[in-house]
């Protein structure tokens, strides 16, 4: 029917159809916002060393990525890391007191310096904190797990730095294998084993720097934070930030020179005619005035002028423009800006408590993956070798149940406002919404201890006879503290 709307004087009416995303579109304001579709591991495999050693830099000279990575390992790990308590019951549901003390014992002990890692450097406590630095800066974590050591619990741990794994190693092995970026996996993408550096392959001191080995993957704690369900390796948590970093660096840097030579009022003499140089023809019985000497008064040379050079530095917008960037800077590392900065001028009680709450959020994010991927493994590890050296006289045939019956303690953060929260734990625990557990955790406690240590307080009180000023847990002891001051008598 073309020919008879073209004869009736018909036009086809034009359809056009809108982006359904915004984001998506191709127009000229978008010209720039260039992509490609590529694998997770194609996108880390040509940039994960530069990355690396970029963020590694960073930490070495850059005050704020110094200040981040400290925040993450006193955040996350604290003063005293992550803890353990032992919960392993009997038949009859009661706690296996004698067990749990061995245990506890045992890994206290192990967890010394000198025991737990296959040089003797570094105590657990240390591990942990590498661990989470490491994490941060390196974007992976790896350790192996050496069994059958001269060590008497016969386990021990050896940290390997992320170089060590071979991001150049993508090929397929004789048994079928895929390697990528030094990871040998099966048809599921499962890791099987790690194509490792023998020794570091940036230290030239060995002869034999570059070659590999091959270890199971049971004998490799590989943790990173994974972005794409695919990914191989870790990437820097720095990585957002690094460019906005590098630029701020580069503006402070310019503009203290800039300050500098503001302040030091520098000025330049200038001839008469102005296109004749003085300087070296000038007779010798006479030289021109060039430091400046308070109460002085000098006087110039015939013929010549003096001009100042006065730059007005800082910039009046400088804080302005570098509080903008480190906001945005912040936001890339997923941490709060006045705690990044350590600017607390324009806080009140109510911001500094929300950014306080979203960054402990953050914190207990990577708690929950500090264990996850290293306390508990590791202590596993150590547990079944431990047994089964003898070193802890327990039957091996109930190590599951050892295993499963660990609680793992990390530390806490004191409350903002102590007499809120306080009072909030008090209202949970009244309308059941809250448990003695939770409140011991947040505390870093944990509940038994807490009820020991309140009945050892009790019973010591007694032995003085000294009343105590609180009720513990909802003990039946009365308080009956008479509290009078001055006037009110």
């Amino acid at each position: 029917m073309a020919w008879y709307d073209n004869l009736l004087g018909r036009k086809k009416k034009q359809v056009t159809f809108k982006r359904s995303y915004a984001g998506a579109n191709t127009g000229r304001l978008f010209s720039d916002f260039l992509t490609n579709s590529t694998s997770a591991d194609a996108e880390i495999k040509d940039n994960i060393r530069v990355l690396r050693d970029r963020a590694r830099e960073l930490s070495r000279n850059d005050s704020y990525i110094a200040r981040y990575l400290n925040l993450m390992v006193s955040n996350v790990i604290g003063d005293s890391g992550v803890r353990i308590s032992s919960k392993a019951r009997n038949d009859d549901q009661s706690l296996d007191i004698g067990a749990n003390l061995l245990i506890e014992r045992a890994w206290k002990e192990w967890s010394q310096l000198g025991n737990c890692t296959v040089n003797g450097r570094l105590s657990f406590l240390d591990c942990q904190k590498i661990f989470m630095e490491a994490l941060a800066r390196d974007g992976e974590v790896l350790i192996r797990k050496v069994k059958n050591t001269k060590s008497p619990f016969g386990f021990q741990i050896q940290f390997l730095e992320a170089d060590h794994l071979d991001e150049r190693k993508n090929d397929t092995a004789k048994n079928g294998n895929k390697i990528k970026m030094g990871v040998e996996v099966d048809q599921n993408d499962k890791p099987v084993a790690y194509h490792l550096y023998k020794n570091h392959p940036y230290d030239k001191t060995y002869a034999n720097y570059n070659e590999h080995i091959r270890v199971p993957a049971e004998e490799i704690i590989h943790a990173y934070i994974p972005q794409r369900p695919e990914q191989t390796r870790g990437v820097t948590l720095i990585s957002t930030s690094m460019a906005n970093v590098k630029m701020l660096n580069g503006y402070l840097e310019a503009e203290i020179v800039a300050a500098r030579v503001g302040a030091s009022k520098m000025g330049f003499f200038v001839s008469g005619d102005g296109d004749s140089y003085v300087g070296d023809d000038y007779e010798d019985t006479y030289n021109p005035v060039n430091n400046a000497n308070a109460g002085t008064f000098e006087q110039l040379p015939a013929g010549m002028d003096f001009k100042t050079f006065d730059p007005d530095h800082p910039n009046s917008a400088f804080e302005s423009f570098t509080t903008s960037v480190l906001r945005s800077i912040a936001s890339g590392l997923n941490i709060s800006y006045h705690a990044l900065s350590n600017d607390l001028t324009s806080v009140n009680y109510s911001s500094i408590r929300q950014g306080a709450l979203e960054d402990r959020a953050m914190y207990k994010l990577y708690q929950k993956f500090v264990i996850e991927h290293f306390i508990d493994p590791v202590f596993k590890s150590w547990l079944e070798m431990a047994i089964s050296t003898g070193y802890i006289n327990l039957p091996i045939a109930k190590f599951d149940k050892f295993a499963r019956s660990i609680n793992y303690i990390p530390r806490s953060w004191s409350f903002v406002d102590p007499l809120k929260e306080m009072q909030s734990n008090v209202l949970g625990l009244q309308n059941g919404t809250m448990t003695y557990q939770d409140i011991s955790t947040a505390y870093g406690r944990d509940t038994e201890e807490l009820f020991e240590q309140h009945q050892r307080e009790v019973e010591l009180a007694k032995q003085y006879d000294i009343e105590i000023a609180y009720q513990p847990f909802g003990t039946k002891i009365p308080v009956e503290a008479n509290i009078k001051g001055g006037d009110d008598e």
